[in-house]
């Protein structure tokens, strides 16, 4: 039997200690036999209870779900500490010093003061940090994840091109709709998908990726055209719709 820690500890140090006691000889076999990859859908269930409990307006529930987002933080780098490679105290001080160094307009001398020159700054210093690495973004359509949900993943690509100034024949804006509109036809869309027995989700994914091919090509060829026939990038104006606007990629 493992020893409960102390309640005297500070609680996130209790919450480590109780996490590295789970996963130690005669701890929790489950969490015992869990890896990273393992885990991974767990974190991603966590995320959409947490968007549950925040539309509920119910803090309790909020409370509670913010805790089980944390112990998935937890797991991993507990899990990364038995594998040497990093631990908990590694991870905030990594966010810590990104936060820092990317929020100059905050902790320095940058003159951003716009969102919209926030959201340019930190994109620019971004970049900066990745270059040469393996994780260096060559194209402006870098950067958004694979598993994001079709939907969100084609909004997302739709705006990194807008900000690149990114334009094909397939991208150009639809007439105008009311938002009411555009969900009646997202929802007849899904109805279609199912009466057909189609994915919805596959067919986005799968169009969205035609799209990205599109874009990436008239990026290669706006990047070969001389400095003074290339045009500027445009202004997206979802990121300027409060109820449209997806949170900056970290």
């Amino acid at each position: 039997m493992q020893p409960v820690p102390s309640p005297a500890l500070p609680p996130l140090e209790r919450l480590l200690e109780l996490m590295a006691a789970l996963r130690a000889p005669g701890g929790c076999p489950w969490d015992r036999e869990q890896d990273h990859r393992s885990l991974r859908w767990h974190a991603v269930e966590e995320v959409y209870e947490l968007l549950d409990a925040i539309e509920s307006g119910d803090d309790a529930e909020l409370s509670e779900e913010l805790g089980d987002l944390l112990l998935q933080v937890v797991f991993h780098a507990q899990l990364a500490r038995e594998r040497r490679a990093f631990d908990f105290d590694a991870v905030c001080r990594t966010l810590v010093e990104k936060l820092i160094r990317r929020h100059p307009h905050v902790f320095g001398d940058s003159a951003a003061r716009s969102t919209e020159q926030v959201w340019t700054q930190w994109e620019t210093i971004k970049r900066a940090e990745k270059a040469g690495s393996r994780h260096e973004r060559a194209s402006a359509l870098d950067g958004i994840p694979r598993r994001l949900p079709a939907l969100m993943r084609a909004q997302k690509l739709l705006k990194k091109a807008e900000r690149a100034g990114l334009r094909t024949p397939s991208t150009a804006r639809p007439p105008k709709s009311s938002r009411a509109q555009i969900a009646a036809a997202l929802f007849q869309l899904a109805a279609t998908c199912q009466d057909r027995g189609w994915s919805a989700e596959e067919l986005l994914r799968t169009e969205t990726r035609r799209h990205e091919r599109q874009l990436r090509q008239a990026e290669r060829r706006t990047a070969a055209r001389p400095a003074s026939k290339t045009r500027p990038a445009s202004r997206s104006r979802m990121a300027s719709s409060p109820a449209a606007k997806p949170l900056r990629s970290r």
